[in-house]
């Protein structure tokens, strides 16, 4: 059965895709390095999954993935980013996975307070947010409207909210997206994320989920006024070749706009930065969150 038909959810486009889908992500969920715990948190717009790995008495970070990803998608990074910390890494409500919603997002405010009832759900107070590519629009969304449950934000390959992508690189998006063949995939991963090779399975999942229709906004260039609600310690990391993200003139607008920023642009990564240059990316984060992890805020609940 489709997870839903009402109107503004998110669904397949039919039973059998959605089935395809399923197939595709329990094969990759063999992918995931270390001992997991899987969780389903009810909230008032569906039923949340995520996979909790790691312990330690650093506060939590959450992970939101990219587009046509879940939080499987975080399994090459998890084990590094769980050595002291617990890591929670969702899928999306609204997107392809195993998380099922049932009520729209109908106003701004709603992301964060499904995102506040999780969180409430997993008895957790303030947490780090980390969000890569389209998450990282999921994570400033987040940061906006449930900004004091976040210690720090750290945004990946930020694109299509800090500055607007060049219209030819919209384009050349929209036609390789147009097609799923499998020289239209190579292409597309040529293009957009040199230097990252995709498993069987994580192809496999990614193309399946593009049968997928979200019942979650894309993203939108922000305001001064909203970037300047961003008020938690904030880390973006761009890919210095990115045909998506416009990294110097996004990194300007946000040390321009931030209280407390810092952007880091990676020399030689492309879209996928992390995934390709894990060496040079993965240190910066973790110093990030280390050195955040011991602000106090008022009204910081227990972690």
């Amino acid at each position: 059965m489709t997870k839903t038909t009402a109107k503004g959810v998110g669904r397949f486009v039919t039973e059998r895709a959605e089935q395809d889908y399923h197939l595709a992500y329990e094969a990759m969920e063999r992918l995931w390095p270390i001992p997991v715990e899987l969780l389903d948190i009810p909230t008032r717009y569906g039923r949340t999954r995520i996979r909790r790995s790691g312990s330690g008495k650093r506060p939590p970070l959450i992970l939101l993935h990219g587009l046509n990803g879940t939080g499987l998608s975080w399994h090459f990074a998890v084990e590094d980013l769980a050595q002291e910390r617990t890591v929670i890494a969702v899928d999306v409500l609204g997107t392809a996975g195993r998380s099922v919603q049932t009520t729209p997002f109908g106003r701004e405010t709603d992301f964060g307070e499904w995102f506040d009832e999780m969180l409430t759900g997993l008895g957790l107070g303030q947490v780090h947010l980390l969000g890569e590519s389209n998450g990282a629009w999921h994570a400033a969304r987040l940061a906006l409207s449930a900004g004091s449950r976040l210690r720090s934000l750290t945004l990946i390959e930020p694109n299509g909210f800090i500055v607007r992508p060049s219209t030819r690189a919209l384009l050349k998006f929209a036609r390789l997206s147009a097609r799923p063949t499998a020289e239209g995939w190579r292409r597309m991963a040529e293009w957009l994320t040199p230097g990252v090779s995709l498993t069987a399975e994580e192809a496999a999942c990614a193309k399946a989920a593009m049968r997928f229709r979200p019942g979650i906004g894309w993203a939108k260039v922000l305001s001064d006024h909203d970037l300047e609600i961003l008020t938690m310690p904030t880390l973006a990391i761009f890919g210095a070749e990115s045909v998506l993200s416009q990294p110097t003139a996004a990194a300007q607008r946000l040390t321009t706009r931030l209280r407390d920023v810092k952007t880091v642009i990676i020399p030689g990564g492309g879209h996928g930065v992390h995934p390709q240059l894990p060496h040079l990316v993965r240190p910066r984060i973790q110093e990030f969150l280390a050195h955040h992890d011991h602000i106090e805020t008022a009204g910081d609940g227990d972690v």
